[in-house]
């Protein structure tokens, strides 16, 4: 009779290659007495539940004179990732432990009840001192959101060649990145019209660049948001994870866990956005308020390898209806939402 014990799942060869050179690195780093810490990511609620993220990590040393160590792109890069650390969360007086996963991202959800807005948590690794977390809950009565795409959507990166992708990743210092015009307006206006509604910045960057993605949101004056990125890097079965499919899995899970908002999804025209929002509207058509696009300038749009204004040949079509509108910046997309009703 055959067994009906499942087979454990096979790890791709890459995969078990990257754990154990970063085990090799947390032991030599742990001979020379570095320890972990948490590097917590704002996270987003509903009534009666949190999702809270961060990574576990040990932290490179800071860099001379006092520069932050992660204003070169590489060096959000150089922390090591501890696998399958256990990771204590405190809210209010109760705390929950959770177990961060092979490349220490803990992405949890946790049964608490909290009041809307922006709330604070604790979170702590290996007895150290705990860090302040933050996670926005959204309240039972919102009923829209706003989703945005990072790069060339928020800030000027001319992926996804890789080449320049790299450049702008691993080279550029962070204070040299530039935001596109006019996108933080567009959504401090949206947020600032829409009171407890969520922001959500939805990337396939690196969990790495998390805290310069931060800074460089602050600096610049975009509305304080939730964060969800990926792990850079191969999964189970694949060389690398696929961007499209984290984007997708997110939005689906947004929909599930908030069935009565229904979202503004901004994006750009220079790597998969179109599509992915095309197959989440026929996918979820009562969950999208709108979408919005911004357009590659031509230079940009060279650089992406496309041509500016075009629809991807993979983009998939819709029979569901809802405003869609598309400008080069973020003046051009709030007068479009305005003229198709989506803002007031």
């Amino acid at each position: 009779m055959p067994s009906s014990r499942r087979r454990p799942e096979r790890i791709h060869w890459f995969a078990r290659l990257e754990h154990r050179f970063h085990a090799w690195r947390e032991k030599r780093a742990r001979r020379r007495g570095r320890t972990a810490t948490v590097l917590p990511f704002p996270g987003y609620g509903g009534p009666g539940w949190i999702r809270v993220v961060g990574r576990v990590l040990i932290l490179p040393k800071a860099g001379r004179k006092g520069r932050d160590a992660s204003a070169r792109g590489w060096r959000s890069f150089l922390g090591i990732p501890v696998s399958f650390s256990t990771v204590t969360i405190r809210i209010g007086e109760k705390t929950h432990e959770v177990t961060a996963d092979r490349g220490g991202v803990i992405d949890c959800r946790i049964e608490v009840g909290l009041p809307a807005g922006w709330q604070e948590i604790a979170i702590s690794v290996e007895s150290q001192e705990p860090v302040a977390a933050k996670v926005f809950v959204v309240a039972d009565d919102v009923r829209f959101g706003i989703v945005s795409d990072v790069d060339d959507t928020v800030m000027v990166t001319a992926l996804p060649r890789p080449l320049v992708a790299a450049w702008n990743s691993f080279v550029v210092d962070e204070h040299a990145r530039t935001p596109v015009p006019g996108m933080a307006v567009l959504l401090e206006r949206l947020v600032r019209a829409n009171p407890g509604a969520p922001m959500i910045y939805l990337s396939t960057g690196a969990w790495n660049v998390a805290p310069t993605l931060n800074r460089f949101l602050s600096r610049h004056l975009f509305p304080q948001g939730s964060m969800l990125l990926t792990d850079w890097g191969p999964t189970h079965d694949r060389w690398f994870r696929s961007g499209r499919e984290h984007k997708l899995t997110n939005l689906r899970r947004l929909a599930v866990e908030f069935p009565q908002v229904r979202w503004l999804l901004i994006g750009d025209d220079g790597q998969h956005d179109e599509a992915i929002y095309t197959q989440f509207l026929g996918e979820h058509p009562d969950a999208v308020a709108a979408v919005a696009i911004r357009r590659l300038l031509p230079a940009e749009a060279v650089l992406a390898g496309r041509r500016a204004g075009n629809r991807s040949e993979n983009d998939t079509e819709t029979d569901v209806t809802v405003p869609w509108v598309s400008a080069e910046d973020g003046a051009g997309i709030l007068d479009t939402l305005i003229a198709a009703g989506v803002v007031h």
